[in-house]
C-alpha cells in the first residue's frame, strides 16, 4: 500500500478472484471520497472483497456469529506516522442479497458497504437493533453514498 507522506490516503483493494459488479479503482476512489469528507488527511485502509466461505469464517473467528455477513471492518486508529489505519472485507454475494431486499442496485449496496465500512475504521457505531437505519452513522453513510455515486459513475 501507498501513501506514508504527509497528507497521503493510501488505498489497496484486493479482489483474489471475486466476482463484483464494482471496479477496484471506483472502490478505492469511494473510500478516498469518504476520508476526505471526514476530514481524514492521512490512513492507510485496505478492502478486501471476499466470497461468502471466507466470509463466514471471518464472521465466525472476529464477531462470534455464523454464515457470511456484508462488512466487517477493523480500526487501528491512527498509526505513528501513517493516520488512521484499517482493514475492510466486503461480500460481494451478501451485497448482492441485500440489494434484493432493499430494492437497489447490486453496484449501489456494494458502495454502501464500502462507506459503511470506513466509518466503522473511523469509529463511527449505530445499534444492531431496528434502530440501525435511523443512526447518525447510517444517516452520513446515506449522505456519502449519494456523493460516491454521483463521483464515481
Amino acid at each position: 500500500m501507498s501513501g506514508r507522506a504527509s497528507g497521503a490516503l493510501g488505498v489497496a483493494v484486493a479482489t483474489d478472484g471475486v466476482r463484483t459488479p464494482v471496479s477496484s479503482t471506483r472502490i478505492a476512489h469511494a473510500v478516498r471520497l469518504v476520508l476526505r469528507a471526514e476530514n481524514v488527511e492521512q490512513a492507510l485502509i485496505s478492502v478486501a472483497l471476499l466470497n461468502a466461505r471466507a466470509m463466514a469464517t471471518m464472521n465466525r473467528l472476529h464477531l462470534g456469529h455464523r454464515g457470511p455477513t456484508d462488512v466487517i471492518s477493523f480500526g487501528f486508529g491512527a498509526a505513528e506516522g501513517t493516520g488512521v489505519v484499517g482493514d475492510i472485507y466486503v461480500c460481494p454475494s451478501v451485497a448482492r442479497q441485500n440489494a434484493k431486499v432493499h430494492r437497489c442496485g447490486v453496484r449501489e449496496e456494494l458502495l454502501r458497504l464500502v462507506v459503511h465500512g470506513v466509518l466503522h475504521v473511523l469509529g463511527h457505531d449505530h445499534p444492531v437493533d431496528e434502530r440501525r437505519e435511523h443512526s447518525a452513522m447510517w444517516k452520513r453513510q446515506e449522505q456519502l453514498l449519494v456523493r460516491v455515486l454521483a463521483r464515481t459513475a
